[in-house]
């Protein structure tokens, strides 16, 4: 099981929560499954790969206000760019491709920290999700780097341990039973067995093991 879903009722808000991995996680799903499911996405976002992101010093998207209602974005310097255009990108995302006059840019003096192309004319383009996705995806970073989202996605881990023991010790992903209708009473009766063995553990004080180690990483400390 590559993903986990967690479902958390809050008394105060009364939302459904899912606590999923990247590989689950996209902009496009953090506005649907809240429109169309009431199930609010909890889990590490994509970073912006693009190098103006990376270096820290040069000029993100975060560094453009954006003007939904005309599409258009205004750089640091105070200069706005040409009228956006809907397009489909090589993953088939819905994006807003918002290009700058090169006039504009050629003559910029923040050009090195905008661009690098050595094209003649070169020209800032920035791609950008609609509106509400756009929304959705810089809320779940910023939260991602608060303490309270470390201390609810640490759930994860626990969950995913259980995970592993019922599949390794009780042979969950295979059912000992004949029958669809009886999946569910194997589950239950695994869940059991699971409790069990907590029971039992705790009652021996039985201490907690270590994570396993995979071959690769030991051959690693073994060279370093």
């Amino acid at each position: 099981m590559g993903r986990l879903l967690r479902r958390c009722t809050k008394p105060s808000r009364r939302k459904t929560c899912c606590i999923v991995d990247t590989g689950y996680l996209d902009a496009a799903l953090l506005v649907a499954s809240q429109k169309d499911f009431g199930v609010a996405l909890l889990g590490p976002t994509r970073p912006d790969l693009k190098w103006q992101a990376k270096a820290g010093q040069g000029l993100d998207v975060a560094h453009f206000p954006i003007d939904w209602d005309k599409q258009e974005v205004t750089c640091p310097q105070g200069q706005t760019s040409r009228h956006g255009t809907p397009m489909i990108d090589n993953r088939r995302n819905q994006v807003i491709k918002i290009k700058f006059a090169s006039s504009i840019c050629r003559a910029c003096p923040r050009r090195t920290d905008c661009i690098r192309s050595e094209q003649k004319y070169p020209r800032r383009t920035i791609t950008i999700r609609p509106e509400e996705q756009h929304q959705a995806l810089a809320t779940a970073r910023q939260r991602a780097k608060t303490k309270e989202y470390a201390h609810e996605y640490a759930r994860r881990a626990g969950i995913e341990g259980t995970l592993s023991r019922a599949i390794r010790t009780c042979g969950m992903r295979r059912s000992r039973y004949m029958g669809l209708p009886k999946v569910p009473l194997g589950n239950v009766l695994t869940a059991l067995a699971i409790n069990f063995l907590r029971l039992s553990e705790w009652l021996a004080e039985t201490p907690w093991r270590r994570p396993r180690q995979s071959a690769f990483s030991k051959l690693i400390a073994v060279t370093a």
